[in-house]
């Protein structure tokens, strides 16, 4: 339970922080009313099983894993056709193997059940809108359904959607085929159907929605409101050294990260754009990240992502991504839209002067499992002066100086944002699932 900082004691315990501007401890106010414990188990069960996928063989999971900070800890996720978890994911053999790497990181999914959040997928193609009928802007426009609770939940509709991430290939699968013609209502009814053919499914559905009866009444929606239950329960992070020292523990944190955190939120500039108690203002900016795997199809040749003018259309939006938040943020490398950077170190000293980063990107640091006609695409986008050019204008990131001395704090507060509860996720793994599919690959 949260506790409050008396104003006295707050001005007293932040004196001395150098003109920052410390944002209040977060209380359970911030998130939304957790769920019921049926509706939370299973969307547990779901996120791990793979039977949400086209052809049984991947699940929301396999990116999204406990066991590397709910990311996969790859620079760029190897999705439906691939075999094993995490870093050690390989491209799949035969006809079966991946046509491309997943466009961009998996990002983590801590604390995606606080009210904050007004926009998801790093290019913010998720919004709550008064005037779509379903009530949230989405790539599925006025197909997206009603009921869906947040927009957790409406972002849980689309990976399965996904040739490259779920659904599989044109011809693989009926989901597959759907999810080619652009039919998703279709992906997400082939999917219920699935299972309201369990029985054990169909059981905890019923015991999990006041409006769910009988295995017919199961659809897509039901799914992604019970997946989102489980991402906000499972992950909410908010007892980190740092938001114990908000609610007034002044020696939950180091002298050192202590020194990081007034430079974070103050002469360094960080909270400029990771604002507030999540690190986030939820804006989108051009930081001048390396352009790294195929791209979203975008710019002459198809390899490069222009971020956020994809979802409004407009050329200022070019290169623009979410501002991400960093709780836990030691815990979910790589970093940056296409996971560029693998260490803390690397994204810190990039975000100090992006420019000079980018035409000094080091690929050597990308986390991928090789395959060398997946490779050679990797680079296109980095290799290419004009691209590189480009990227470098859009920046929106002045130079920052800072001795070595400050960098070490900055990274040490980076670090006071790790919930010591999410450093051991076992418990989030159920041992099976109701359709008998194996959670291993």
């Amino acid at each position: 339970m949260a506790r409050f900082l008396p104003a006295a004691l707050a001005a007293l315990l932040f004196a001395g922080t150098a003109g920052a501007q410390l944002p209040a401890a977060l209380t359970d106010a911030d998130f939304h009313p957790p769920a019921s414990e049926a509706r939370v188990d299973l969307g547990r069960q779901l996120f791990f099983d793979k039977i949400l996928s086209g052809s049984f063989n991947i699940a929301c999971a396999t990116c999204h894993h406990p066991f590397a900070g709910t990311g996969d800890g790859l620079s760029l996720s190897v999705g439906e056709g691939a075999r094993g978890t995490g870093i050690v994911r390989d491209t799949g053999a035969g006809i079966n193997a991946i046509r491309e790497r997943v466009p961009r990181n998996a990002p983590a999914l801590f604390n995606l059940g606080a009210r904050e959040f007004r926009t998801l997928f790093h290019d913010g193609r998720v919004a709550p809108d008064r005037r779509a009928p379903s009530g949230f802007t989405s790539p599925a426009g006025a197909a997206l359904p009603h009921g869906l609770d947040n927009m957790l939940a409406v972002q849980a509709m689309f990976p399965v959607t996904s040739g490259t991430e779920m659904a599989g290939q044109v011809g693989e699968n009926p989901v597959a085929d759907a999810a080619a013609r652009g039919d998703l209502p279709t992906v997400w009814a082939l999917l219920a159907a699935r299972l309201r053919e369990v029985g054990a499914y169909v059981e905890q559905f019923v015991l999990a929605f006041d409006d769910v009866d009988s295995a017919a009444d199961i659809t897509f929606v039901h799914v992604a409101n019970a997946i989102a239950a489980f991402e906000a329960a499972a992950w909410r992070a908010d007892n980190s050294p740092f938001d114990r020292f908000l609610r007034g523990d002044r020696v939950a944190m180091s002298a050192r990260q202590q020194r990081g955190m007034r430079l974070f939120y103050g002469r360094a500039g960080c909270s400029g754009c990771h604002a507030g108690a999540l690190q986030t203002d939820h804006s989108f900016r051009a930081i001048a990240m390396p352009q790294v795997g195929p791209g979203k199809g975008d710019g002459a040749f198809g390899y490069e992502d222009f971020g956020r003018e994809r979802v409004t259309g407009m050329r200022a939006d070019r290169y623009r991504f979410r501002v991400p938040s960093l709780r836990n943020v030691a815990l979910t490398a790589p970093y940056g839209h296409a996971g560029a950077y693998n260490s803390l170190d690397a994204v810190v000293r990039h975000h100090l002067d992006p420019v000079t980063s980018l035409y000094t990107f080091d690929a050597a640091q990308l986390v991928l499992p090789s395959r060398p006609d997946l490779d050679e695409r990797d680079r296109y986008a980095v290799d290419s002066e004009s691209t590189r050019a480009a990227i470098a204008a859009a920046n929106e990131l002045a130079p920052v100086m800072l001795r070595e001395s400050e960098i070490e704090a900055l990274i040490a507060f980076l670090h006071a944002l790790t919930d010591p509860s999410m450093l051991d996720l076992r418990r989030d793994v159920p041992i099976s699932v109701p359709s008998g599919l194996s959670l291993a690959d």
